[in-house]
């Protein structure tokens, strides 16, 4: 087969149409680096400065469909490693901070909020993780990554995007740790078949 008879013969996926028929969706990057006035966090931020006691999840969604989105993706984790779940995997999370007194969980609250709404809804999760200790160390890595995306992908519904990032910039942290990319496409394709895979990803 030719090449061009090849790339004739390529066709979106259900799940890539229906993303691409999505075609309006929202991002939000809210986060401790929020309170830090950073675009990239270092990972020593201290939790107790995370405390958005007048967050509004319903407020958020009702705007974004008001718009016209149909979706909405949110940065649970961003590169300083700061979850905006209760992850078991670290300390470094809304469970250490004062908001609700450590018992918030805002990936609930926004996913709740885009279902109750009618809003498609989608994690990003950045690899890069500052605060990580085992960053770097290979395969100890990929197991604390797959752990926290296995979290993301079983407690917050269907989602509609799973969304990484390539950015791993120099320093301390720079280029220490290949990840397992194909083995954490292959746990999205086990637990979430109709997300797509984006931006590092094969959708």
């Amino acid at each position: 087969m030719t090449l061009d008879e090849r790339l004739v013969q390529t066709v979106p996926s259900p799940r890539q149409i229906a993303h691409q028929q999505t075609e309006f969706y929202s991002f939000i990057h809210f986060t401790i680096n929020t309170f830090t006035d950073k675009e990239w966090g270092e990972g020593t931020e201290d939790p107790a400065i995370f405390n958005p006691y007048k967050l509004d999840a319903e407020q958020w969604v009702k705007a974004i469909k008001a718009s016209g989105m149909r979706g909405l993706i949110l940065t649970c984790k961003h590169h300083d490693g700061f979850c905006l779940w209760p992850s078991k995997y670290t300390e470094h999370s809304v469970k250490s901070s004062p908001y609700k007194d450590g018992n918030g969980d805002i990936v609930k609250e926004v996913s709740d909020a885009c279902r109750k709404y009618g809003l498609k809804f989608g994690v990003y999760l950045s690899p890069w993780d500052r605060n990580c200790k085992k960053y770097g160390q290979g395969k100890e890595y990929d197991d604390f990554f797959i752990g926290q995306l296995t979290e993301l992908l079983t407690n917050y519904g269907e989602l509609f995007s799973v969304w990484f990032d390539g950015a791993c910039g120099e320093g301390p942290c720079g280029k220490k740790q290949y990840y397992d990319w194909p083995r954490y496409y292959a746990k999205i394709r086990e637990l979430q078949p109709n997300a797509c895979i984006s931006v590092c990803g094969p959708d």
